[in-house]
């Protein structure tokens, strides 16, 4: 008989403007200012420990995170290098003369060039037609906010990176961060259940873009450049999931991404959840990266009007100086978003093996629907599925909880800072609060912190989520001096000072994405104590009982992991050729396939799904 299981929420992970995610300390930066002296002091100490600064130094931690002016570790945003089409002019009455070493010379030279030897090695070549030539020069980036890691932080120093993309280096750090935070070690868990019951779904919406993978690959011939052997391999965009399965869990599950541009943590988490729910995976490991910040990515936003340049912002604040911290502004006037990197992951188990192993519990995920905008005038214009995605959220919520309880919820929206989201979404959010009957719906943005990481998106609104349930304060939107004119405010509230909540009077959240091309989707993500409560329902109080016992456990192990971070004690566990099998290490008994170095073997006792429709043929 098939039993439905909850998908619960272990372990969290990951690296963004704010910090690390796991003990949430990159959602503790947000809110720094409104939490205990004690949680505030081990996150500046989580921070100084990534940055390599004195953990007093907070003015300079403060300085250095969220959304500020892109920093020159990546590169110079001053001297971007750039060709110029120039003509040189020439014609038979007026011939232009060059000279280049014969070296340099082009292997198939033009038809009407006229070369002659000289001196040295050299070849002067006379031209009677204009020529078309690429000269370099550098140039001043328009664009200069940015959600940047916390400076002085280099993941690829935390393994052997090898010429990694950056996005691989931030996803190896994010898995490895959520593994750190489950408190057990990976072996013990994952010999808890047989090798093909664990899923990895991770990957990057816009691929990996920086010199290390695609944009060395395509840019390499018009630099003069070869392409090397690691570009194409190390560019796809699911090798993310590629680098988890191989170099850090050997996990030999179901694996892959499914992108969906802003909304692709989303997609990824859906089929997780799905598959979780119908017992076809125990496991899952979700995740999502995304490392933009480079010159190409830049203009290309830039050419569509999407990002806060410098100037614009001159205009919006009516000065000539450029304040970087305001540049995300959600739903008030703006004038674009903000690029931002990050890398975000959680792992997910079954309400039966997260208490079977007494694993901590973030909060459980229930519901994620995706959907598309139907017909559409342009790939970046709004359509209805987002509608449709949160509606449908939102009816499986009502249909587990209940009315009340969904008007004891909150939302993380999409909120990109672009004049054109803060009309749709809060036209989508103040629908979907009317027709449901919530009244006064908290709308939270994360990105006014954080900035925009595409694919990365929801992941850093779900870590934020899980904060505020374990530390009880809601981050206002920040640079919310004014809600925007065009902004429907019917039954939403927007606030940008923080707020002390009880967690149990908002054991409800839901989170929002929209991307190009009309991807959309939402999720339903429930408190731990809401959670907790459903797995007593299932279960009963014995075995939350038995659970809470092995907890402790799992609790001393959380601290004394935390504390080891905090000191300093963290290192990618990159495995690089590391137990690689072949047949010989596999072992055929019946109906099982037992693998070398895995406590339980592979189920061959399938049942197929279509079974019986031949009997009557």
């Amino acid at each position: 008989m098939f039993t439905l299981r909850l998908p619960v929420i272990t372990a969290c992970g990951g690296i963004n403007a704010a910090g690390r995610s796991s003990f949430h300390h990159a959602y503790k930066r947000l809110v720094i200012d409104a939490l205990p002296e004690a949680d505030a002091a081990a996150t500046w100490q989580s921070l100084a420990q990534l940055m390599g600064v004195d953990p007093q130094d907070h003015q300079f931690m403060r300085d250095h995170t969220l959304i500020r002016e892109l920093e020159s570790n990546l590169f110079d945003p001053d001297q971007v290098p750039h060709n110029r089409a120039v003509e040189i002019p020439a014609s038979p009455e007026q011939p232009s003369v060059i000279r280049m070493r014969r070296k340099d010379l082009p292997e198939s030279p033009p038809a009407d060039w006229q070369c002659r030897e000289v001196d040295g090695g050299w070849v002067e070549i006379t031209l009677q037609s204009p020529q078309s030539i690429l000269l370099p020069q550098h140039r001043r980036m328009a664009i200069r906010a940015v959600g940047q890691l916390p400076s002085g932080f280099d993941p690829a120093s935390l393994y052997p990176s090898r010429h990694h993309p950056r996005g691989l280096q931030l996803m190896l750090f994010a898995a490895a961060d959520a593994v750190a935070n489950l408190g057990m070690s990976w072996g013990s868990l994952s010999s808890r259940v047989a090798p093909d019951s664990i899923a990895v779904y991770a990957g990057s919406a816009m691929a990996q873009q920086d010199e290390a993978g695609n944009g060395g690959l395509l840019s390499a011939a018009s630099r003069g450049k070869r392409v090397s052997s690691k570009q194409l391999a190390l560019g796809l965009a699911e090798m993310p999931a590629d680098f988890i399965n191989a170099y850090l869990l050997g996990n030999l599950g179901s694996t892959g991404l499914v992108m969906g541009a802003c909304a692709t943590f989303l997609y990824n988490l859906k089929a997780a959840v799905q598959d979780i729910k119908s017992g076809r995976v125990r496991i899952a490991v979700v995740g999502a990266s995304e490392a933009p910040l480079t010159p190409d990515v830049f203009e290309g936003y830039a050419s569509m009007g999407a990002l806060a340049t410098d100037e614009a912002l001159r205009r919006l604040d009516g000065t000539d100086a450029v304040n970087y911290r305001r540049a995300s502004r959600p739903f008030a006037n703006n004038c674009g978003f903000t690029l931002a990197e990050s890398a975000q992951c959680v792992v997910l188990m079954d309400d039966e093996l997260a208490l079977e192993c007494g694993a901590q519990i973030l909060g459980s995920v229930p519901e994620v629907h995706v959907n598309a905008d139907g017909f559409k005038k342009s790939i970046s214009g709004p359509g209805v599925g987002n509608y449709l995605t949160l509606a449908k959220t939102m009816a499986g919520a009502r249909a587990l909880f209940g009315d009340q309880l969904i008007q004891r919820s909150f939302i993380q929206a999409h909120g990109t800072s672009t004049p054109q989201n803060r009309v749709s979404e809060s036209e989508i959010l103040s629908c979907i609060s009317r027709e449901f009957g919530i009244g006064q719906w908290p709308v939270l943005a994360c990105k006014s912190y954080l900035g925009h990481s595409i694919a990365s998106a929801a992941g850093d609104q779900l870590s934020a989520t899980l904060g505020i349930w374990r530390h009880g304060v809601m981050p206002g939107i920040a640079n919310l001096d004014q809600v925007a004119d065009d902004v429907v405010q019917d039954g939403l509230s927007f606030r940008r000072e923080h707020q002390q909540i009880d967690p149990q009077e908002l054991p409800l959240a839901f989170l929002n994405s929209k991307g190009f091309g009309g991807n959309n989707a939402s999720a339903l993500v429930v408190s731990p104590e809401y959670s907790c409560r459903l797995l007593a329902g299932r279960h009963g109080a014995a075995a939350m009982t038995s659970y809470e016992q092995r907890f402790e456990q799992t609790r001393q192990a959380l601290g004394d992991a935390e504390q080891a971070q905090l000191s300093g004690e963290f290192a990618i566990d990159y495995r690089f050729g590391e137990g690689v099998l072949s047949e010989s290490d596999l072992k055929w008994d019946g109906d099982a396939l037992y693998i070398a170095g895995h406590a339980k073997p592979v189920d061959l006792r399938v049942r197929s799904d279509f079974d019986g429709w031949l009997k009557n043929a």
